[in-house]
């Protein structure tokens, strides 16, 4: 019997080897969101939210622990490249967009399976934007621009600064120049000042 048994815990751990190494967290997952599943029913079969209920089983220390998880996370990550900022921008005017379905159906009755293309589908030409269509995207041009006019500002200009360049183009070259080796030739330009340079 004892060998028998023991065979049988082989087989056993033989199974457990090949499994993948997540399988017990991919299965507590998934029973998890079996019990989520089922409260949910439940609750809409009782007629309540089970946003509500299931917030009521939260405790306070849990919920303030969340809440300032959430404001650590700084959604808005900045400047980082030109790609990132047009998908950000992208993102933004897609959430704004609000899908007109009537105008959406009656085009579905219209064109039928024509109005899904596919790589046979010529379609050059023949579609004719509606007059509120186009007036809302001009609405939307317009915000776009005056919301860049607003943060485009003019640098304020020094009038106490030292005069070195003689354009604007030399000026723009100074200021670099400054920016990237000022802290190197910041001796040198006492020096020169004072008349004291070797």
């Amino acid at each position: 019997e004892a060998c028998k048994l023991n065979s049988q815990e082989v087989v056993e751990e033989d199974k457990r080897l090949k499994l993948p190494p997540n399988w017990e967290a991919k299965k507590a997952r998934l029973e998890w969101e079996l019990q989520v599943q089922e409260k949910k029913k439940e609750c809409a079969a009782r007629g309540e939210d089970y946003e509500r209920v299931k917030l009521l089983e939260v405790s306070a220390e849990d919920a303030e622990r969340w809440e300032r998880k959430k404001k650590k996370k700084n959604p808005d990550l900045g400047f980082s490249d030109y790609a990132a900022a047009q998908l950000r921008q992208y993102q933004r005017l897609t959430r704004q967009i609000k899908p007109d379905l009537e105008q959406y159906e009656k085009l579905k009755e219209q064109h039928g399976e024509a109005l899904y293309p596919t790589s046979d589908s010529l379609l050059h030409g023949t579609h004719v934007p509606s007059k509120e269509g186009v007036d809302r995207m001009v609405a939307d041009l317009e915000k776009q621009i005056e919301k860049r006019e607003k943060y485009s500002r003019r640098r304020p200009y020094n009038d106490d600064a030292d005069i070195d360049y003689i354009n604007e183009r030399n000026a723009k070259f100074n200021q670099k120049a400054e920016r990237f080796y000022g802290k190197y030739t910041a001796e040198i330009k006492q020096n020169l000042e004072r008349g004291t340079a070797v």
